[in-house]
């Protein structure tokens, strides 16, 4: 019986592949690749190729550099353009240090790490993202403007534009790499535009989320367009979130947050994991919204959540449970968006559900009003807080979070506090086109 890398050597020779690309991310989500040609494949699936990992931020120091692209063999997959040299491959990894041994660092593993802990608990998770992204023109010179091509909203049909066949050949390309695509539409603001792919474990879904985010990218670029995941691209239109829903399946593979003898079809497990959810909220928003233009998304009036509660009715609060029951009963976290390192926002809310799990919490009455509408005062009876209204906020509330803490462990927990605390420090520095604005003739 032919092994899974003879397997992919005979994919390889078949569709033409000269070129592999080795795959992994960043502590801030950007994808990066080691690229090998066909004489190296042997070598890669093996696990033997190396990297200067001194040159990725938040990685290595210089003097122990060298680190290991571990390969997924079941993310194996051929991107569907073909060159002058053929085809490219590609295989997503792990990395590890020069001895084998899981590298602290590598976001991957992290979640790995959270997945293993639920599963030991007797829980696998599974998550359906829904992410959404805006297509802008590009200039003479082939540089982005932040000008749309459409004055389309929510579902149009019309107009057909670029847009509308860089959406269709999105879909079109995932398909042809094994993603089923369960939907793809245009979105509430001109040139924003959602793919919503099938439900899958949570490694797989952050594996999904990487190659997504890369391919809407380049289909893109070859309408000439340009796609970002920036989460506020635009002001005064709806901001781009990626809504992730949620559920655990138990080792029977049963949803244990079903349970048809409540009076509203949730289980103790589901309300225990979104009293996690809420618990952690202040301090995983850091992570699922991890740039400083994430809170510009997160403002009244744009249907973006900025209360930390949850409903049944409405989605104005932080998480939603929809009215399915049955196998499709599941929460959806409102607060993410699509520029989050997918590994770690997973894993970070993950590790909040479990907590809930373990200590036992309860999410208490959903909050069936539309929060928007509420004074301070009904809210704090209710006692629904707000989530941090900037990066400087969140990065507080997270430093003090044990429990995202172990869930990323040590490595990327202080390196992704360096990282988003320059980022903060860079921001406030500048002095913004609004100050002008406001202030150099009135002061």
């Amino acid at each position: 019986m032919a092994s899974r890398t003879d397997e992919i050597l005979a994919r390889c020779r078949t569709d033409n592949v000269h070129f592999l690309r080795l795959q992994f991310t960043d502590i801030d989500g950007i994808i990066k690749n080691v690229e090998v040609p066909d004489s190296q494949f042997q070598k890669a699936l093996e696990g033997q190729i190396m990297f200067d990992g001194s040159s990725i931020e938040g990685f290595t120091r210089i003097e122990e550099s060298d680190m290991l692209l571990v390969p997924d063999l079941d993310t194996f997959g051929v991107f569907p353009w073909e060159t002058d040299h053929g085809k490219v491959g590609r295989l997503i990894c792990d990395i590890a240090d020069p001895d084998g041994s899981p590298f602290a660092g590598c976001p991957r593993t992290a979640l790995k790490r959270v997945v293993e802990r639920a599963g030991a608990m007797g829980y696998r998770l599974l998550a359906g993202p829904e992410a959404e992204f805006f297509l802008f023109q590009r200039d003479g010179m082939g540089i982005p403007v932040p000008e749309t091509h459409d004055t389309g909203s929510y579902f149009d049909l019309s107009p057909v534009d670029k847009g509308e066949e860089a959406r269709r050949d999105i879909a079109l390309v995932l398909e042809s790499m094994g993603y089923e695509v369960e939907a793809a539409h245009h979105e509430v603001a001109p040139g924003q535009h959602e793919i919503d792919f099938r439900y899958a474990d949570a490694l797989t879904t952050a594996d999904n989320i990487v190659t997504f985010r890369f391919v809407v990218k380049k289909v893109a670029l070859m309408h000439g367009l340009h796609a970002t995941f920036m989460p506020k691209p635009l002001a005064g239109v709806n901001g781009s979130g990626m809504h992730t829903h949620q559920s655990l399946v138990d080792s029977g593979g049963s949803n244990a947050f079903y349970d048809p003898d409540a009076p509203d079809g949730l289980s103790s497990i589901a309300r225990a994991y979104i009293a996690g959810l809420i618990e952690h909220a202040s301090g995983f928003v850091a992570v699922t919204n991890p740039l400083v233009n994430s809170y510009k998304r997160l403002v009244p009036g744009h249907e973006a959540p900025v209360n930390i509660a949850w409903s049944e009715k409405n989605r104005s609060p932080l998480i939603r449970v929809p009215a399915r029951r049955g196998e499709g009963t599941r929460c959806e976290v409102r607060v993410p968006d699509p520029s989050c390192n997918p590994y770690l926002a997973l894993a970070a809310m993950l590790a909040c559900g479990l907590d809930g799990i373990e200590k036992g919490l309860d999410c208490g009455p959903p909050v069936n009003r539309n929060i928007f509408e509420m004074s301070e005062e009904e809210k704090a009876a209710l006692g629904v807080r707000q989530l941090p209204s900037s990066l400087a906020e969140a990065l507080d509330h997270l430093e003090r979070d044990a429990v995202i803490r172990e869930a990323l462990g040590e490595h990327i927990f202080e390196h992704f506090l360096l990282n988003k605390r320059r980022e903060w420090d860079e921001y406030i520095k500048v002095i913004h086109g609004w100050e002008l604005g406001r202030y150099l003739d009135r002061y």
